[in-house]
């Protein structure tokens, strides 16, 4: 997983979240009110044509309202996974449900990282390797 982990809150600015996204090479940011996870928000949610009201303009994929906030886009209630639980776990829920990423909790349901499908990717090259031996793929 990757932590520490890039957060937002469900009153930041659409704009402003944009753009810290792609600063930080990130697709998904785990939305928090106070110390508990509320939602998600990932780079898609941002294109979604769905908010828009007018056809959307394929130069411009992103609409950057400086009305709407992340609270309007999110994903409420994302699917989770805990740090005692398996990567077996976790690569079933993103491959069941079609996620990108899960947000990490402890046992007091803190979030405390983000598991993406690159993170899971990166196991399975580690483990890879260490079963065959470097250069030999």
């Amino acid at each position: 997983m990757t932590a520490p982990v890039i957060s937002g809150t469900p009153d930041d600015g659409i704009r402003q979240t944009y753009f810290r996204i792609r600063e930080a090479g990130i697709h998904h940011l785990p939305v928090l009110e106070g110390a508990q996870l509320v939602g998600i928000l990932s780079d898609r949610d941002l294109r979604r044509p769905d908010w828009v009201d007018e056809a959307m303009d394929l130069s411009h994929p992103y609409c950057l309202d400086d009305n709407m906030s992340v609270g309007d886009l999110m994903t409420r209630n994302p699917v989770t996974i805990h740090t005692y639980e398996s990567l077996l776990t976790a690569a079933e829920l993103i491959l069941q449900q079609g996620l990108g990423a899960l947000p990490v909790l402890d046992k007091g349901q803190h979030l405390v990282g983000i598991l993406c499908k690159g993170d899971l990717i990166r196991a399975l090259h580690s483990r890879l390797l260490n079963e065959m031996g470097p250069g030999k793929s």
